[in-house]
This record gives C-alpha cells, sequence and structure tokens, in this order.
C-alpha cells in the first residue's frame, strides 16, 4: 500500500527544509492482504505511441505514480515540478528514490474510456505503475 499524505496532516513541518514546500509519503506493506493488478493503456502525449502496463491498484494510495526508472525507459517526458516532494517510507525513512521533482503527463485508456492524468515520477521498486484512491473513485472499477 503505498500513501500520499498532505504536509497539514503530518503534524510540525518544520522538521522539513525550506525547498520542500509540500511533503508526501510513499508507504508499502510488507505483506499486504491482496494485490489487486490489471492492465491498462498508457499513451505518451507527445508522439501518441501508447504501451500497456500492468497496474497496481491500491486503495491506500493518495495519487498516482510511476516508477523513475520505467518512465525513463519506456521514453516519457518528465515535466519538472516547481515544488519537490519529499518522499518517505511507512517507517518514516526518506526514500531512496529522493523527493518527487518530476510528473509525467499521459493518456490512460482503461475498457474504451480515455483521460488524461498527471502521475508522480518516484522510485517504486519492481512496481511501475500505481493508481490509487483518486483515481479508483473517479471510476470506481468492478473488481472480483
Amino acid at each position: 500500500m503505498y500513501s500520499v499524505l498532505r504536509p497539514e496532516k503530518l503534524g510540525n513541518k518544520s522538521k522539513f527544509t525550506n525547498t520542500i514546500e509540500r511533503v508526501r509519503d510513499v508507504r508499502c506493506t510488507l505483506q499486504p492482504l491482496r494485490e489487486v493488478w490489471m492492465r491498462v493503456g498508457l499513451e505518451k502525449l507527445e508522439s501518441h505511441k501508447g504501451i500497456v502496463v500492468k497496474v497496481l491498484l491500491d486503495s491506500g494510495a493518495t495519487g498516482l505514480f510511476i516508477d523513475t526508472t520505467f518512465a525513463k525507459e519506456k521514453g516519457f517526458k518528465m515535466e519538472k515540478l516547481k515544488n519537490p516532494l519529499l518522499v518517505k517510507n511507512v517507517d518514516g525513512t526518506v526514500n531512496v528514490g529522493g523527493a518527487i521533482t518530476h510528473q509525467v503527463e499521459c493518456n490512460i485508456f482503461f475498457k474504451g474510456h480515455m483521460e488524461r492524468a498527471r502521475i508522480d515520477v518516484c522510485n517504486l521498486g519492481k512496481t511501475e505503475v500505481i493508481l490509487g484512491m483518486p483515481w479508483l473513485a473517479a471510476h470506481n472499477p468492478e473488481i472480483d
């Protein structure tokens, strides 16, 4: 389970540097009860070339995420954020990948539906893409 927390929910913001105005926690449970995976299409806006990717649906994630290495390897255009986002793990340690400094804008295709999305780029390890609560709330997919 990956989570993104808003700074106001983290309590004392003074422990963060002035260069980081917002904080996001990427949290991963060690043994999830059940992982839900599905395939979606991602289309690059510049070239209109698409790929099919296996994504993790995560009701504990409060954002959409794409792995840094995966985004680079697949040639997604990464847009630099005005303000970096600090990334923390579930145990409170700083993520080895560092702050979220970029986003990817792309089209997501699922069951005949297409939408444009901004996805935060960060270190997800072996997971390529995570669709969290914003996506789940908007689409309410049926899951067996």
